[in-house]
């Protein structure tokens, strides 16, 4: 029997927990003071962020590797500030790094640029100098705020083969997933001025919210999925199969638009020599292109708005004998259905959700990377967890690549909380703790790094920091405040920051303006220390029927527990402790337990939140 009880917590020795406060970057710091942000976790009156307005075409013809394109890029600055360089990100450059997990540098995977124009005017780009993902350009006229500038660029560059590390490049001989592929203006932000983060590959990414025009010209027989509203499926699919994708749109049922006999036939597409295919998405941090000729295609759809019944197509592209993909329609509807009712229960923003068989287990706005599995719940959980990231980093503009666990950490708490719903919670359970705390908890912990550390910065170990520890956090918080009121604060935070740029302090300060609690000893004791999640059970006091436990954190993490009384008569009583235990001291407590009879031994179970060092979480009755 499992009561939800707070046991009373003795008064101990009031620790510094109320005079904690949570330091801030003298970047941010100076936010605050230009009111682009505010200390209620608002953006200020005067937050800003810039813009662009993409116009990209691409050639590909497979099995040939090259990538070739053409874009305009509207570049608005609404900064306050005089721009007179634009820094622009080539992540493909990534390729042309020595020595990158042990690969040779490849210079033919880089972009190269064929042709460059500022306002209309030839301009200088050097492509020796590009070979980095940075590369700044000057403008012979500075960009003045409030004032936008035009840039046309040809470029080209190789395909590389496609691995988990890699997220995107050839998946096999006439199947590409194209991302990262078209030069573009970095973000120039309000606490950091132009981002130069270099990628390496180990961290993600970091981009403005634009408007997109796409157009993919591939050979006929090839279809092409990507982000956005496909604005052609009429000029470029046989009418039985644009029928039939239009009919998957409004469908619970899986559709199957495109099989294996279809492609076979080769009569899906328009038999043109090429077709160019047509996609458009506004305010959306990303663009990514996927294409086959031998990828079936499904499709269906789910109702994600409870008020105006929107619905959003879900689709599948893969190879038909990839067992788990058959699957994935279904998989994703019962997601968007579930994120957008339950956790974070703001309704799936986006049009779409693909899913294409690929290597990298990646997410992209409104597509999804991932390798075929074995086993049908790791596939869903996979599939679970990269859709939640519509929210976090998509629908937020977090960056990614210097703060991951503002969304990696919200990723995995919703994929745990999407899987009790799915396994139910002993199997859910039992999965979170191998895959996201065991390994992290058995390991050393004299190197351990806080949450809020930089993601660059971050030693050793680097996965925990943005995903299990941040989860952990996450879930330690609702626990606290209670499902209500931590969606309350949740909201607050998604709803005020939706299509910006947060940072860590706007969640800290957003949930503690929403609950009205000063939450900073919490948020210090997480993100600001090097803790982590052992609990001793140093001894029971016995007063009358109650008890009296002494629970020293040797690990410091303010965790939750339930303290399981077993008694000698085989039965047993366990009564849940939420952190705010720990709000005045974080170290020590004393918590007295009500007996209700003869007790044989009292047991610390932490659950989810695993403990370092088990064996001192038990006292037995007259050890």
């Amino acid at each position: 029997m499992r009561k939800i009880l707070l046991l009373t917590a003795l008064c101990g020795a009031f620790t510094v927990a109320h005079a904690q406060t949570l330091t801030i970057p003298p970047g941010i710091a100076k936010t605050y003071e230009n009111g682009t942000r505010l200390a209620n976790g608002k953006p200020g009156k005067t937050y800003w962020q810039n813009h662009g307005r993409y116009d990209i075409s691409v050639n590909v013809a497979p099995p040939n590797k090259m990538v070739k394109g053409v874009e305009q890029i509207t570049y608005f600055n609404n900064s306050p500030d005089t721009l007179k360089e634009l820094n622009m990100k080539l992540i493909v450059n990534i390729h042309t790094r020595p020595q990158r997990r042990g690969a040779d540098a490849k210079p033919e995977f880089g972009i190269t640029v064929d042709d460059f124009k500022v306002n209309g005017a030839a301009a200088t780009w050097q492509n020796a100098q590009a070979a980095g993902t940075n590369y700044m350009v000057p403008l012979g006229k500075p960009l003045l705020p409030k004032d936008s500038v035009k840039l046309d660029i040809k470029w080209h560059y190789q395909l590389a083969q496609s691995k988990s590390i890699d997220r995107e490049g050839t998946l096999d001989s006439t199947s590409f997933f194209i991302a990262y592929f078209y030069p573009r203006v970095a973000v120039y932000d309000d606490y950091k001025g132009w981002d130069i983060q270099p990628h390496t590959g180990d961290f993600e990414f970091y981009n403005d919210f634009n408007d997109y025009a796409l157009h993919v010209t591939v050979p006929k027989n090839f279809i092409v999925w990507a982000t956005g509203t496909f604005k052609n499926p009429d000029e470029v699919l046989q009418p039985e199969f644009a029928q039939r994708l239009k009919r998957s749109m409004a469908d619970d049922s899986t559709v199957h638009i495109v099989t294996t006999q279809d492609l076979a036939g080769k009569h899906v597409t328009a038999q043109n020599a090429t077709n160019t295919w047509t996609f458009t998405a506004k305010n959306i941090p990303d663009m990514t292109v996927a294409l086959s000729d031998h990828y079936v295609w499904d499709g269906a759809s789910i109702a994600v708005h409870d008020v105006t019944k929107r619905r959003a197509s879900v689709q599948a592209a893969y190879i038909d004998s990839a067992k788990d993909l058959h699957h994935s329609v279904q998989f994703s509807r019962y997601a968007l259905d579930w994120f957008s009712h339950n956790w974070p229960g703001i309704p799936y923003p986006y049009e779409k959700s693909i899913a294409i068989q690929g290597l990298a287990d990646m997410e992209y706005p409104m597509m999804v990377n991932d390798s075929p599995q074995d086993d049908l719940k790791e596939a869903q959980s996979l599939q679970d967890h990269e859709q939640s990231h519509t929210y976090m980093p998509f629908y937020m503009g977090i960056n990614e690549s210097y703060y991951a666990f503002m969304d990696e950490g919200w990723a995995t708490t919703f994929e745990y909380l999407i899987g009790i719903s799915e396994r139910g919670q002993e199997d859910a359970d039992k999965v979170f703790k191998k895959e996201r705390v065991e390994r992290w908890i058995k390991s050393k912990h004299n190197r351990e790094d806080p949450i809020i550390t930089p993601s660059p910065d971050v030693k050793f170990p680097i996965g925990d920091n943005p995903y299990g520890k941040p989860a952990l956090s996450y879930l330690a918080l609702k626990d606290m405040l209670g499902d209500n009121l931590f969606k309350k604060a949740l909201h607050y935070y998604m709803v005020n920051w939706h299509g910006k740029h947060p940072i860590p302090w706007d969640f800290f300060n957003g949930v503690k303006a929403a609950t009205g609690k000063n939450l900073d000893w919490f948020f210090y004791n997480w993100f600001y220390t090097k803790s982590y999640n052992d609990l001793n059970l140093a001894g029971a006091q016995k007063e009358g029927n109650d008890y009296i436990l002494d629970i020293k954190n040797v690990g410091g993490f303010v965790i939750p527990f339930d303290v399981v009384v077993s008694y000698t008569d085989g039965s047993k009583d366990s009564f849940h402790q939420t952190p705010l235990v720990w709000e005045k001291d974080q170290k020590e407590i004393n918590l007295k337990v009500k007996a209700q009879k003869a007790v044989k031994e009292i047991r610390l179970d932490n659950g989810i939140f695993m403990d370092a060092n088990e064996a001192d979480n038990s006292w037995i009755a007259g050890s």
